[in-house]
């Protein structure tokens, strides 16, 4: 076995996956989003935003960590985006909890259930 075999990679700690529901895309994020995986959301936000849709929804409920990097990717999406953003955070989750602290609750528009973002 190689070192490179031993080696976590991005992919290991988030999973994007895209759904689209009406003129919505919504990125169901899972996982970790720290330093080594925050790409792997940019890089499904990035992906969404092409197709231009009326409202991208960032669901974070299935996150259990989210770094400060995290929070830059996403504020980065809502400054370049030309669609509505909204972020799914449930309330008594660990991403609300950080969003609130740092008072960017109600700048990306966050949500505690995907069907009031989609609403």
């Amino acid at each position: 076995m190689t070192a490179e075999s031993n080696r976590i990679r991005p992919q290991d700690l988030l999973r994007v996956t895209a759904h689209h529901s009406g003129g919505a895309v919504v990125l169901a994020v899972a996982g970790e989003v720290d330093l080594l995986s925050a790409p792997v959301l940019g890089d499904g936000v990035t992906t969404a935003l092409a197709d231009a849709p009326e409202l991208l929804v960032i669901d974070l409920s299935e996150v259990s960590f989210l770094a400060s990097i995290g929070i830059t990717v996403l504020l980065e999406a809502r400054r370049q985006a030309g669609t509505r953003i909204r972020v799914v955070a449930p309330e008594d989750g660990v991403v609300n909890r950080t969003l609130r602290l740092t008072g960017l609750h109600e700048a990306l528009a966050v949500t505690t259930t995907r069907d009031d973002a989609l609403g």
